[in-house]
């Protein structure tokens, strides 16, 4: 025995066919597993582990008995008769298809595996969100691959003509082809979409003039799945895409804005609302998501109830959401400190001769609770989340 395993272990075609029996009998054993996995609610839990035992044995010994036959040793009589058996039993038809489905369902999973793999960088960047989108696209196109060899290998292993039979599929989908045009578009816009890096999987987004927005979920070359706040997932077909807006391309900016009554000194206001903008720039917490020092623009509004302030932060992606709610905090807290209003409901109606002003104001309070607020600490943290949805400038 050992004479001619040390013959015949030199040749290079015994290591190619002990190298494909070991694939196909590992095949093989998955495929009983995941069958033994569906049959196992219906079976006594003390027969699954026996039963998983005898099935890895069983394996195990018929891929040592194929692999005797593969390396030609008659001098082991039994496993090389029953190698032989086994060997000419996956010749026929159903051998064949054991082995396809198994090989078929190991990459499948393998797929699965491999990119599971691919962990982006936790931080939100472009690069992040290329591998979360090509992810997803990479692995729903190599299953549908899989499922495409895998059938095509099926017919084959059932005797039928597989080149035929897809020239005559190939005639059909042609004429399919031209009533699918919709479905057409929308690859070729998903394609575009992947390849251009219009957006990808993490960024917010607008579609169609905010006819509908949200953070996407999920792009493939057929549709895009967008996430509203309160959990309602749009899916939407590419080809239905006329105009995206993206709210976390590259940097972001906050449009810091505050109204204040025409009575108010607009210079003092000008003054805290500068202060504000550069505590906040300065602060260790929230320096890192500035790109820039603010720009305070000053006054750009004259309203019929109050003036409007304006300052610009360029900010990291995704972050402008939580440094403008921070900001709105902190400018309602440092006007109240300064004595400054901010305009709430005041209306002028006339009765004939003279005109009638009312005036809504709030009750004064014996303690002011405005005197013991804390402009530098939030009782709350900001989240950086937003809803895509909701009318706000910041």
């Amino acid at each position: 025995m050992l004479a001619e395993l040390s013959v015949q272990i030199v040749k290079p075609q015994v290591w190619v066919g002990l190298a494909l029996t070991a694939v196909a009998a590992y095949a093989i054993y998955r495929f009983g597993r995941l069958l033994i996995r569906l049959l196992e609610p219906h079976m006594p839990r003390r027969l699954v582990a026996p039963l998983n035992w005898v099935w890895g044995l069983g394996v195990a010994l018929s891929w040592l008995a194929v692999a005797t036959y593969v390396a030609y040793l008659p001098s082991v009589p039994l496993l090389f008769e029953l190698g032989r058996d086994i060997a000419a039993g996956f010749r026929h038809t159903a051998g064949q298809l054991v082995v396809v489905v198994a090989l078929a369902m190991i990459a499948w999973h393998l797929i699965g595996a491999l990119t599971g793999r691919i962990v982006p960088a936790e931080e939100f960047s472009r690069r992040t969100v290329r591998v979360q989108t090509l992810k997803g696209v990479v692995e729903s196109t190599l299953r549908v691959v899989v499922v495409i060899i895998g059938l095509i290998a099926a017919l084959q292993a059932l005797g039928l003509n597989a080149t035929s039979l897809l020239a005559g599929v190939s005639v059909l989908g042609l004429a399919v082809g031209f009533g699918a045009q919709s479905l057409i578009k929308d690859v070729f816009n998903g394609f575009f979409i992947l390849l251009e890096d219009q957006y990808g999987v993490g960024d917010v987004i607008s579609v169609n003039n905010g006819l509908l927005s949200g953070n996407v979920e999920r792009v493939n070359l057929r549709v895009t799945a967008l996430r509203a706040l309160d959990g309602t997932v749009h899916i939407i077909p590419n080809g239905q895409i006329l105009t995206v807006s993206v709210s976390s391309k590259d940097w972001s900016r906050v449009v810091a804005t505050v109204d204040v009554t025409y009575a108010a000194s607009i210079d003092d206001a000008l003054r805290v609302l500068e202060a504000v903008s550069t505590e906040i720039y300065e602060e260790e917490e929230w320096k890192g998501f500035f790109l820039e020092a603010p720009e305070v623009q000053g006054v750009t509004r004259l309203a019929p109830d109050g003036v409007t302030l304006r300052a610009l932060f360029k900010v990291q992606p995704k972050s402008q959401y939580a440094i403008g709610r921070e900001f709105n905090r902190r400018i309602k807290i440092a006007m109240d400190e300064a004595g400054i209003e901010i305009p709430f409901p005041q209306r002028s109606l006339n009765f004939g001769g003279g005109p009638i002003e009312i005036k809504l104001t709030r009750e004064d309070l014996k303690s002011d609770p405005r005197a013991t607020q804390d402009r530098q600490h939030a009782p709350v943290q900001p989240v950086q989340t937003r809803d895509p949805e909701e009318d706000e400038t910041n």
